[in-house]
């Protein structure tokens, strides 16, 4: 294994990767009753994509997944099926973020520094919004779930 020493002197591994989790979230609102996907806009990369953060040390996926969607979103969701798995590599490190199906459950967006927009949008639009290919196949994934689109 590879490993890097720190400013401390401790060794820092540069293998295992660094754990994240997030939703693809929806809605489909009562006006309407047709299929809304969640997109966030961070300005930091200029781009679009399924909230989404890092775990904190001890944290469990779902918990930091439902805890992300609200810090980015400002909405609180109810978590459905687990979606697959993503793993890339981020700034030369391996990322591997879980992700699952969210239905969104009311909230108010507040822009930040991290997040300054979000979109609900029809699946097609969304897909066209969508910064990166992986993000394209959880959308995807979603949609193979959700009856009656």
């Amino acid at each position: 294994m590879n490993g890097a020493v720190g400013a401390r002197g401790t060794e820092r591994t540069t293998d295992r990767p660094v754990l994240a989790a997030g939703c693809v979230l929806w809605r489909r609102p009562e006006h309407s009753g047709k299929l809304e996907i969640c997109l966030v806009h961070r300005p930091r990369y200029d781009d679009w994509s399924h909230p989404k953060g890092k775990l904190k040390r001890g944290e469990r996926a779902l918990d930091a997944a439902l805890r992300e969607v609200l810090e980015e979103t400002g909405h609180h969701c109810v978590p459905g099926a687990p979606l697959p798995t993503v793993r890339y590599l981020a700034n030369g490190r391996p990322k591997e973020v879980a992700y699952w199906a969210a239905e969104a459950a009311g909230g108010t967006f507040v822009p930040g520094s991290e997040v300054d927009r979000v979109s609900w949008l029809a699946p097609e639009v969304a897909r066209a919004r969508l910064s990166q290919d992986r993000d394209r196949e959880l959308l995807d994934a979603l949609l193979a779930l959700l009856p009656d689109l």
